[in-house]
């Protein structure tokens, strides 16, 4: 009998699993097997064994970029968590309270705006904002009108401010994944849980913390680990804000295993680069989901 049924179920099945195995098994095997190699994408292929990985390990640049994402995660992942939460709660429970459900949809709406644009359109634009007055920067000439234009500098070309710059792109053009994610799942909330806390005189700082962030943590824990991979998948933020510079300030893993595979054409190498970022994803996904099942134990 589950034999049969098991069986029914497969004509279902099979058009995913082929897609998945096709899209990302096999290119995954095939980078697996370049990164212990040498090869330009042209010539013939020489086998290295793990040289290209002995190699990663001595290689300053690309630990540099491991520093910068970690940059990155904190501006995708953990700043718009936690800021996520807030809003969230702020939204639900005083703004539909204060005013009406409308405007809190509309407000959800507008936070959420930055999620479905392109990632080229937003870089375009955050390009144009950043620029320096010089060159017609929005934000140096807002400055400047406010009286504060010693505070102006090129954002995105000084090495000392353009991961700071990115990381501020990044946590605006975030922010609203958690706060729908939240929203969704304080409708599950039973209201009867803060309408006590509220006899009791709690705060709502206190009921943030004692009763949204336990109920949520099933979302919370889908949040940090989706951005978590997010962040260190980020490509075309980088590539559209500074392609890496200025002087490596901005570079990432993911970026460095571009350069290395399609602009050096080391090919062999940028596999090896990618190969350790996807054990990295796989090895943060298990971490994540056993914290999230002793949670849930507990």
């Amino acid at each position: 009998m589950a034999y049969s049924l098991a069986r029914s179920y497969v004509p279902y099945l099979a058009p995913g699993a082929i897609t998945v195995i096709t899209v990302i098994g096999l290119p995954f095997l095939a980078d697996i097997a370049l990164s212990f190699t040498d090869w330009d994408g042209v010539s013939a292929i020489h086998w290295t064994g793990l040289t290209n990985y002995s190699k990663l390990l001595r290689d300053s640049e690309f630990w540099a970029s491991f520093e910068h994402n970690v940059g990155l995660l904190v501006a995708m992942a953990i700043i718009p968590t936690a800021v996520g939460l807030v809003l969230a709660f702020a939204i639900g429970d005083f703004i539909t309270r204060r005013f009406s459900a409308r405007v809190a949809a509309a407000l959800r709406a507008c936070i959420y705006l930055p999620q479905v644009l392109p990632m080229a359109v937003v870089g375009i634009v955050w390009s144009w904002i950043l620029m320096p007055q010089a060159t017609g920067g929005a934000l140096d000439a807002a400055l400047r009108a406010i009286g504060l234009g010693g505070l102006g500098r090129d954002w995105l070309g000084d090495p000392h401010w353009a991961l700071w710059s990115v990381m501020g792109v990044l946590i605006w053009f975030q922010l609203g994944y958690p706060v729908v994610i939240f929203m969704s799942g304080l409708s599950r909330v039973d209201p009867a849980l803060y309408e006590a806390a509220e006899l009791d005189g709690a705060s709502w700082p206190r009921k943030l913390w004692h009763i949204t962030v336990p109920q949520l943590r099933p979302e919370i824990y889908v949040v940090l680990l989706t951005c978590s991979i997010a962040s260190l998948k980020a490509f075309a933020p980088i590539y559209v804000l500074t392609r890496g510079g200025p002087g490596g300030a901005t570079d990432v893993p993911s970026y460095f295993s571009y350069v290395e595979f399609f602009e050096k054409t080391q090919v062999g190498y940028g596999s090896a680069i990618a190969t350790v970022l996807v054990l990295l994803i796989l090895v943060l996904t298990v971490v994540f989901m056993r914290v999230q099942e002793r949670g849930e134990d507990r």
